[in-house]
């Protein structure tokens, strides 16, 4: 009887324990911001859940041996999911000082046992702005061009470099360790001529600050891009597609024209992504090497209005070269680099990328054969391939395309070895180049 009488108050406490423990959660927190600086009112945002809800929540700032309390939770949470939004910053909490210190934030579960989350993140405190000095150089420039850069940054920052309009370019340390940064920049094909390119620093609390270039566009210099009429023939719509629709059904014309636009996006966009596949010094002492003996057949930012039987049923613009000298010839690198890519790649075929160094990088599109390797090293005039017409070529020849920090440029000031001097040697040093 005494074994049966301890057996159930065994139970009758035991059980209750167990069910506490079943039903009790941790919160599980995370930061959705990346906070790595705090300025004037950083905005913070953090994402919590919880099967039982959140009974309490708050966010410290720690600094030198001092806490901060810069938020808190204004009462319990019912819900199993909430986002919280608040600022931590000097505005705010006018102790904080330059330096170093730690966000944390906490949440406690609303169960019975009131566990606790944590997370913590080192941050730097900025409570003054950087400041930024861009060169005194005219920058003689047109649409579709790159250029180079230098400028000077003082104070606590985490991002430099030149902005045009909705565009970014990396900063890099000045070559041969002298004073200041540089960056290579474009002005895309699209952007307004209005656009006036800023040196900026960020300091990644709000408190950015730019400096504008000072840019001269000469109007003889200004391209007159070229307009095509492209007449598709059923044997070219039905080759692109077998190619890169393959598995795809419906109307032969809308998959053409899905490929021409949301395909060709999509490329494009893996090749901006390359950007972060590059050295942070010149692979390249020489002018870059136009595809021997080649003829242009379509140049840069020409636009394509693609007809079929009769009607128009896309319009693209090119951001290349169509270069082409015979069936199946050698693919030339168009100067020192080492490869980032070389595999298919949806309308430009069989493809070559090759970096040259600070963002700096050329396309080689609808190639044959490609004999190279991803990390493969390769030297001016060098064979990487052969040429075809893979992809959305129409004939046997080479796309050649040059972009900079994920923006697609034209070529052809960097195959001018005078260019080169006056626009990147004379501001950066360029070890061994000769004009």
């Amino acid at each position: 009887m005494r074994k049966v009488l301890l057996a159930i108050v065994l139970l009758v406490i035991v059980v209750p324990v167990v069910v506490i423990l079943a039903r009790s959660a941790r919160p599980v927190l995370e930061l959705t911001t990346d906070v790595k600086t705090i300025g004037q009112a950083t905005p913070v945002s953090v994402h919590v859940t919880d099967p039982r809800g959140i009974r309490s929540a708050s966010a410290w700032v720690v600094q030198n041996g001092q806490t901060f309390q810069v938020w808190q939770l204004p009462q319990p949470l019912k819900a199993t999911e909430a986002t919280w939004n608040f600022v931590a910053g000097v505005r705010t909490t006018a102790l904080l000082k330059d330096g170093p210190a730690k966000l944390i934030v906490e949440a406690k579960s609303n169960d019975l046992l009131r566990k606790t989350a944590r997370v913590e993140r080192d941050v730097t405190v900025v409570t003054r702005p950087p400041t930024v000095s861009g060169d005194s150089e005219q920058h003689y420039i047109y649409i579709g061009m790159a250029d180079l850069a230098t400028f000077n940054v003082s104070g606590a920052y985490t991002a430099a470099g030149v902005r045009v309009g909705d565009q970014s370019f990396r900063s890099w340390p000045m070559p041969g360790g002298k004073p200041g940064m540089f960056s290579l920049y474009a002005f895309a094909w699209n952007m307004p001529q209005t656009t006036v390119p800023v040196v900026f620093a960020a300091n990644g609390a709000g408190n950015d600050v730019t400096s504008p270039l000072t840019v001269i566009f000469p109007k003889k210099e200004q391209p007159h891009y070229t307009v095509h009429q492209l007449q598709i023939s059923d044997q070219f719509m039905q080759k692109v597609v077998g190619e890169l629709d393959p598995n795809g059904t419906g109307d032969l014309v809308a998959r053409f024209v899905k490929i021409n636009n949301e395909m060709r996006k999509s490329n494009n966009k893996t090749l901006a992504e390359l950007r972060f596949k590059t050295a942070d010094h010149f692979l390249f002492s020489q002018p870059f090497q136009r595809q021997s003996h080649s003829a242009a057949e379509a140049t840069f930012a020409d636009l394509r209005h693609y007809i079929y039987q009769g009607k128009e049923i896309d319009q693209q613009v090119h951001l290349g070269y169509d270069l082409a000298v015979t069936q199946h010839v050698g693919v030339e690198a168009s100067n020192d680099g080492t490869i980032v890519w070389a595999a298919p790649l949806g309308i430009y075929g069989n493809c070559i990328v090759v970096d040259h160094g600070y963002g700096l990088q050329t396309i080689y599109g609808h190639l044959s054969h490609i004999d190279m390797h991803e990390g493969d090293t390769v030297k001016r005039g060098q064979v990487m391939g052969q040429s075809g017409m893979t992809g959305m070529a129409g004939g046997d020849h080479i796309h050649f395309a040059m972009q900079l920090d994920g923006v697609q440029i034209d070529p052809k000031e960097w195959w001018d070895p005078h260019w080169i001097q006056d626009h990147v040697a004379r501001r950066v040093e360029l070890p061994g180049f000769r004009p």
